[in-house]
């Protein structure tokens, strides 16, 4: 059993900056990728990124349309995970998950981040 809480989350303008943190505790293997998806109003929950299971080795994932603006990071230690978002736009505005396994995997109950123009 995973427990995933999200914080950071707020209302920021366009082309701010704002970095999220997952709290993550329970046990974890190589295979649980763990990482942030989004949901923006009226549309589907999507993937952003991802880093392999805590301890473990091997790529981290983006999705395109947050390459070089978002960076998914974590403190082993303290068991946190970060996204560090910047040039944030509108379109950015969502309700952002931490998760761990994948779509069918662990979720936390989500963190809002407002972009106004």
């Amino acid at each position: 059993q995973m427990h995933l809480v999200e914080t950071g989350g707020v209302s920021v303008q366009t082309g701010g900056s704002l970095k999220l943190s997952c709290s993550v505790t329970g046990r974890t293997t190589c295979t649980a990728r763990q990482g942030w998806y989004r949901q923006a109003p009226r549309k589907e929950r999507e993937f952003v990124a991802a880093l392999p299971g805590f301890w473990c080795s091997g790529a981290t994932v983006y999705a395109d349309s947050v390459r070089d603006r978002f960076t998914i990071s974590r403190a082993h230690a303290e068991n946190i995970l970060y996204q560090q978002m910047t040039i944030l736009k509108p379109a950015n505005t969502a309700i952002y998950y931490c998760n761990s396994g994948g779509t069918s995997g662990y979720w936390g109950r989500g963190t809002q981040v407002t972009v106004s123009s």
